[in-house]
């Protein structure tokens, strides 16, 4: 599991931001229209917040690697799960055009899809193995269960970059370097908005992520420990999963209000799980705001969400990994030392600029 305790120190000058462009958004046919969308694009990309600058870094000397050219490379991405939700929907997107931009050809780039079955994922990268990729760019599914693959990858010397979700392996070993959210942060800030939304007081009630990943462990122990801190009035009375899904969210949430028809706050760890709750609210007849809902995405449905009245909050989990990935894979070629962990940052949407900044999501 990744530690995120203690604090990330600015990386000296690891990555630029500024490098970190977005190609995603499609181009409209009049000009004024593509300007802006240029200029969402831009500004909705990743930047990174802060690499651990003192922490384990990774060079290819060290790695025992061969320099590669990412322009003629072989590239495999293994995505964790079917792309219905919007998050993996602008993740896969973002990988393929970064590569697109990058110039590397169509057929070398190889991408596969686990639909939600680790066993799956696992075939899914040994096989990218022996198709003869150089560089492996995984989202994985689970955090643990990965030692034939680093067994395979390490015999070839293929770096692994793991985005979104973290292994629980040995950096500069089994993998390069992951990039992703600090997913207690995203914790801590959802539970700071839940004790405005409920002035500090009442209940609340929790939709899980999908169990045996980082995201889901370190999201819950994010917003418990801070609420605990900054709100004890407010009594957590019901969590159960909803495996980061809408139609689970909704079935959780509607088990949940038969138990407690008058709690106060539903913090949901991802927003396809929020929207399934709005549903299970609506068919128990409450309205907009009646329950104090904070989420973890970014995505369009939530932020309209916010608009509509039926959301207090979405703390942004951006998935548009391509640009940072394919950087940071370049340095690494290069001979760049690279840390072991890349954090990005994070907005906050709220009714102050859910209107003004939904051409940012996703």
């Amino acid at each position: 599991m990744i530690d995120m305790r203690g604090r990330w120190r600015p990386a000296l000058a690891v990555l630029s931001a500024a490098a970190l462009l977005m190609s995603g958004c499609a181009k409209s046919e009049d000009d004024n229209a593509g300007s802006a969308s240029t200029a969402n694009a831009s500004a909705a990309a990743q930047a990174t917040k802060s690499a651990d600058a003192a922490g384990a870094t990774c060079t290819l000397q060290q790695y025992g690697g061969t320099k590669v050219d990412l322009n003629t490379a072989t590239v495999g991405f293994s995505q964790s799960e079917k792309e219905a939700n919007p998050f993996r929907i602008a993740e896969t997107q973002s990988i393929k055009d970064e590569a697109g931009k990058l110039g590397i050809p169509t057929g070398n780039l190889k991408t596969t899809n686990a639909d939600s079955k680790f066993d799956k994922q696992i075939t899914d990268v040994s096989t990218l193995i022996d198709q003869g990729v150089q560089l492996l760019i995984i989202a994985p599914l689970n955090s643990d269960g990965w030692d034939s693959v680093f067994a395979k990858a390490n015999a070839k010397h293929i770096p692994i970059v793991t985005i979104d979700r973290k292994i629980n392996a040995k950096s500069c070993t089994n993998y390069l370097t992951f990039i992703g959210s600090d997913f207690a942060e995203q914790g801590k800030r959802a539970a700071d908005k839940m004790a405005k939304a409920l002035n500090n007081t009442g209940t609340v009630s929790i939709l899980l992520g999908a169990p045996g990943n980082n995201v889901t462990t370190l999201r819950t122990s994010g917003f418990k420990d801070e609420l605990a801190k900054v709100a004890p009035g407010i009594k957590i009375v019901f969590e159960q999963t909803g495996n980061f899904s809408r139609e689970d969210g909704q079935k959780t949430a509607e088990q949940l209000l038969q138990a407690n028809p008058n709690v106060n706050g539903i913090y949901a760890e991802n927003d396809e799980m929020a929207l399934g709750a709005i549903t299970a609210l609506k068919g128990a007849s409450k309205k907009a705001g009646d329950v104090k809902i904070v989420t973890i995405d970014g995505t369009k449905g939530a932020v309209q969400g916010i608009v509509d009245g039926w959301i207090y909050s979405v703390i942004e989990s951006n998935p548009r990994f391509g640009p940072l990935a394919f950087s940071t894979a370049t340095k690494f070629f290069n001979g760049e030392a690279i840390p072991e962990n890349i954090i990005i940052q994070d907005r906050e949407y709220d009714t102050t600029n859910a209107s003004s900044d939904l051409g940012l999501a996703y």
